[in-house]
């Protein structure tokens, strides 16, 4: 039972150091409260902006629900699996190194086990854009709840592939 347990913590706490080290952190950017709660702070939607880690010049601005109450308050609330996304060219764009076909570029933790929201780029080649999308998922089973964006790369900026 004990190592089942040491089992399990370890390897949650392996997830968490992988998922923190992705290089792309949120900067909160404003929040709005959608429910008044007596004890604790309001349910709201928050809006965070993430860099790309890859593709400097690119930055995404995700809305997002976030629980309040108690359980809010104390990390143990499950955020509600919706979430919208917008992508933008807002400098320059210098692609660091080739990318992947898709690849994971944000994460963050929506409950206290298991839940997280994710942002995965995907690249159009023939098109030249950068497709971002936002989803929800748990270990067992995500949410077919989603958002799409796209960052048209200009032509004399040819997209780097692995």
């Amino acid at each position: 039972m004990r190592t089942a347990i040491y089992r399990l913590f370890t390897t949650t706490l392996a997830a968490a150091a992988l998922a923190a080290g992705n290089g792309a952190y949120a900067e909160p950017l404003a929040e709005v409260s959608t429910v008044w709660k007596l004890i604790g702070p309001n349910h709201k939607i928050v809006v965070e902006a993430y860099d790309d880690p890859l593709v400097e010049g690119i930055t995404c601005y995700v809305s997002r629900a976030k629980t309040g109450g108690l359980s809010g308050a104390f990390g143990l609330a499950e955020d509600v699996a919706e979430a919208s996304i917008a992508c933008r060219q807002v400098g320059p764009v210098r692609i660091t190194k080739p990318l992947p076909a898709k690849e994971e570029v944000f994460s963050e933790r929506q409950s206290i086990l298991f839940k997280r929201l994710q942002v995965v780029r995907m690249v159009d080649a023939k098109r030249n854009v950068l497709v971002y999308l936002t989803y929800s998922d748990k270990i067992i089973e995500g949410s077919p709840q989603n958002s799409v964006t796209a960052v048209a790369v200009d032509r004399g900026t040819p997209i780097p592939m692995r």
